[in-house]
């Protein structure tokens, strides 16, 4: 197996592959695979080298071999995951309580629509909202019998006499 090693990585939806720095090949002892042309933000194309790598991920995802370029990132990073990585499975971003936190799974295990999830939530809402706050359960409300009014004989449309 080989040597594990622990880096920084962006996630980067715009990004059509992943890229590594410098730091990484050297750590790694990697070996260029190839050359490619990679076009970068604001348009800019260079030739970089290419290299065949193991990327595992802390929630246990290993995705072998995978091609990556080699480029300069800023801000701390030592990996940029692009979508060459993220179409491999389902990548998810929520934001419960204002605490921004992005899921990631391989294989994919089916469509996550949150659309379709809020349109079904906000009709279950309405039709809760129409049965009233003491009708949860969609039956009419009824009062016991021997507090109705016209119980017992001569019930219709007139008045009972009690």
């Amino acid at each position: 197996m080989p040597t594990v090693h622990k880096y920084t990585a962006i996630w980067d939806t715009g990004a059509t592959g992943t890229v590594i720095t410098q730091k990484i090949i050297d750590d790694c002892g990697l070996v260029a695979t190839g050359m490619t042309r990679m076009h970068g933000v604001g348009g800019a194309i260079s030739n970089v080298e290419t290299f065949l790598v193991n990327i595992y991920l802390p929630n246990k995802v290993a995705i072998p071999e995978m091609r990556v370029c080699k480029g300069d990132l800023g801000g701390g990073a030592d990996i940029l995951i692009g979508m060459n990585v993220i179409t491999l499975g389902d990548f998810a971003i929520t934001n419960p309580g204002g605490d921004t936190q992005f899921s990631f799974r391989v294989p994919g295990h089916g469509d996550i629509d949150f659309v379709r999830e809020t349109k079904r939530d906000n009709a279950k809402r309405v039709a809760m909202s129409k049965k009233g706050p003491s009708n949860r359960g969609g039956q009419k409300h009824r009062r016991p019998k021997s507090q109705r009014r016209n119980s017992g004989k001569g019930r219709g449309k007139g008045k009972s006499k009690r």
